[in-house]
């Protein structure tokens, strides 16, 4: 016997049979695995009777191949798929019977022919041969298996895949019918809100507004009544140094005490007005505003006995404890006009504040004047005076109701509320304001009673905070107090005789009275922002005029035209000064603060707003003296600079107001701060009203997508997605990143891994 190359000679046989086993080849497409059979190709020669077996010639060739491939699985494009086709689950599985048969007849075949061989008692190493293809056999046959298997477990997979889907089509179905009962609820709230805007001005409205700015009048007679008579008050304050000690007051000294006289006024409407969220939490705004008015009658009682007691400290104690009454006054009063006031008439009414504040300084002004009582023996009479509007108030207040959000959303007492609306509009139709009033009053129960120390560390409430604060500033550093404290020596030092003067201070009161009943109507037309805008423009441009007047005056003093000239422009300056001060940041920052907050931290936020303005009030009252001394000409120019910071701070962060309910005003800072996200606010109310609606009635999944923007969740707030961004949730929503756990498996055998 002969070996060569894996063939074999032997020598007492004959060819008798030569056979091939075809090779098989079978390719399963689904799942990208090749399969090659064996290759078996066997020679026989049959052993003759007369030939020795040395010299048998034939050949058994035995030749296996076997070769298990399994390609790469081709990696998922569209992870996103909604449903499994029929037709390939059936392909793959008719591919695997296929692949069963073949290898079946192939086992048989050769199994046979094993038989056989075995049977005609062949050569030792042809059964070894043979027994290894048998055994390559069984291996081909377990990796069929292990394919089958695999193939399953795949199939396993897609129905998962398929059941996912189906989950998310319907968590897509469930947003759907969110979002068509969210645009029912706006048409319907769109709907009340038009109602709303149909209120009109009533009789018992009107009263219970003039009613209440009987304290804001308070505030401006104060404000302005200590001015006029500053010759008087300083002769008085020599008068009685002199009549004490014996000896002469210096001027300055006497400057020094009239500036405290001035001041004190600030200090008191300090306390006044920080008290004043506390006061009206307490007691109420009506309830509030009643106990109010016996600090005024004790203040201006002090102040008419000042001379009848031959003593100035006590005109600097009746300044303080008026000056509590009327930042209590600057509380509560813009708080209760804005909680009774109709929505498409708060502006209107709002304003109205500002009418009796300007009321009050023209009265104070004109009755100070020499022919009425600014005489040596007129000016206590004239300080106590502010009596009238105390005494006034605690007569017509009791008749109003209380306000009707406090009733409502404070003390929940809402039949008291529905009977205060039904006064207050003169209708039984008060369904609209106790739903909106319920509106705000479910958007703010976490605030219901925040403090001031959280509504500073709240971070939806800062901006509004924060903004509130600087429309208060922007009122008083514009340099409008240095005109009310200091109007007459203005005059004079611009050139005019102090009889002039006087009148020219009378002239301020008039312009503020009268460009005030303009801004009304406006207000409510063209926008809180606007017309602060405007007011603020006017007055950097006039400010800086009033400092050119005083130069040239300077320069020029020696011709007399000249002197005259310019004492007009000084005089024309000042009064346009006042003019645009009356149109924007004589009114707004007192509205626009109440309307930046609900129920809930608005007490808070008016305190502190009230707190700044008082303190910004207090500096310029006893710090415009010196600085006027000090910048002699340039007295204004740190005012202009002001006025052109404040401008910019209005342009760019101070949102429109204007016929907006408070949870709608609630929803710009909400959203996103600043005055560009106020297109997210055009629902009736905060979003999250109708989450609070529905919330119990939806499914724990589609609750999670709901909250999904408060709790950071990935997919947000569904109310914020457009259609655009709907297709591409739904072609992003894939088995691994919704179902990590469940998925591992179908995602590794779609991408290969």
């Amino acid at each position: 016997m002969r070996h060569s190359n894996g063939q074999r000679r032997l020598d007492h046989y004959h060819p008798a049979t030569s056979e091939s086993v075809d090779t098989l080849t079978t390719t399963t497409t689904g799942s990208q695995h090749t399969v090659y059979a064996e290759v078996v190709e066997v020679e026989e020669y049959e052993l003759g009777s007369d030939v020795e077996p040395a010299e048998a010639q034939g050949t058994l060739k035995l030749t296996s191949r076997r070769s298990i491939h399994s390609g790469p699985r081709r990696r998922a494009r569209d992870e996103t798929k909604k449903e499994i086709q029929v037709d390939d689950e059936a392909s793959l599985r008719d591919l695997l019977i296929s692949l069963q048969k073949q290898v079946s007849v192939m086992s048989m075949n050769l199994s046979a022919k094993l038989d056989e061989l075995q049977r005609g008692d062949r050569h030792y190493e042809t059964t070894v041969a043979l027994c290894d293809i048998r055994t390559q056999l069984q291996e081909l046959t377990k990796s069929v298996e292990s394919c089958q298997s695999e193939v399953s477990e795949v199939k396993r997979d897609m129905v998962a895949i398929k059941h996912e889907l189906d989950t998310v089509q319907q968590v897509k179905e469930e947003i759907e019918e969110l979002r068509e009962y969210v645009d029912r609820l706006e048409e319907h709230t769109h709907r009340r809100k038009l109602r709303l805007l149909e209120q009109g001005l009533t009789f018992f409205l009107s009263y219970a507004i003039l009613a209440a700015v009987l304290g804001m009048l308070q505030f401006g007679y104060n404000t302005g009544v200590i001015n006029a008579p500053e010759g008087n008050i300083e002769y008085f304050m020599k008068d009685v140094y002199k009549s004490r000690y014996g000896e002469d007051l210096a001027d300055e000294e006497v400057q020094r005490l009239y500036s405290l006289a001035v001041s004190i006024f600030a200090i008191g409407g300090m306390l006044g007005g920080f008290s004043g969220g506390m006061v009206a939490n307490r007691f109420g705004r009506k309830g509030g505003l009643l106990l109010n008015n016996v600090l005024g009658i004790g203040g201006a009682c002090l102040m008419w006995f000042t001379k009848v007691t031959n003593s100035y400290e006590m005109l600097f104690i009746g300044r303080f404890i008026i000056g509590v009454n009327c930042g209590l006054n600057t509380s509560l009063v813009p708080m209760y006009i804005s909680e009774i006031a109709p929505l498409n008439l708060r502006g209107g009414l709002g304003t109205v504040n500002q009418l009796a504040v300007t009321v009050g300084l023209l009265l104070s002004q004109v009755l100070g004047i020499e022919q009425f009582l600014g005489t040596n023996e007129g000016w206590p009479l004239l300080l106590g005076l502010a009596i009238c509007p105390a005494l006034l108030q605690l007569i017509l207040l009791p008749i109003c109701p209380e306000s009707p959000r406090y009733l409502l959303i404070t003390k929940q007492w809402e039949e008291e509320a529905r009977k205060a609306l039904r006064r207050l509009r003169a209708s039984n139709q008060v369904e609209e304001d106790i739903e909106e009033m319920r509106a705000e009053e479910r958007a703010q129960q976490a605030e219901a009673s925040i403090s001031m120390m959280e509504l500073i560390c709240s971070p939806t409430l800062r901006a509004p905070l924060v903004i509130g604060v600087v429309m208060q500033l922007s009122q008083q550093l514009s340099g409008i107090n240095a005109v009310f404290y200091y109007s007459t020596s203005l005059f004079a030092s611009s050139g005019l005789t102090d009889e002039s003067a006087k009148f020219a201070t009378i002239g301020i009161g008039a312009i503020m009275v009268g460009m005030t009943l303009v801004s009304i109507p406006l207000m409510d037309r063209t926008g809180r922002r606007t017309l602060h805008l405007y007011g603020l423009g006017g007055m950097f441009i006039f400010s800086i005029f009033i400092t050119i007047s005083f130069l040239i005056k300077e320069f020029f003093g020696y011709v007399q035209e000249m002197i005259d000239w310019m004492s007009y422009l000084s005089v024309v300056s000042i009064l346009s000064f006042v003019v645009f001060f009356a149109v924007g940041p004589g009114s707004i920052p007192w509205m626009i603060t109440a309307e930046l907050f609900s129920q809930g931290p608005r007490p808070a936020a008016m305190s502190i707003a009230v707190l700044v303005n008082w303190l910004a009030n207090f500096l310029v009252g006893i710090g415009f003296p010196s600085m006027k001394n000090a910048l002699e000409n340039y007295t204004f120019l740190p005012f202009s600079v002001f006025l052109a910071i404040f401008w910019i701070f209005t342009y760019k962060k101070v949102p429109e107001t204007k016929n907006k309910t408070f949870e709608e005003i609630l929803a710009i800072f909400r959203h996103g701060n600043g005055r560009n996200s106020f297109r997210d606010s055009r629902l009736y109310g905060s979003m999250l009203n109708c989450v609070n609606a529905l919330e119990g009635h939806l499914p724990v999944e589609q609750a999670g997508l709901v909250h999904g923007e408060e709790k950071g969740d990935s997919f947000g707030n569904p109310f914020d997605h457009n259609t655009e961004e709907l297709q591409l949730f739904d072609s992003a929503y894939s088995a691994k990143n919704l179902f990590p756990s469940r998925a591992h498996s179908t995602y590794a055998f779609y991408s290969g891994t």
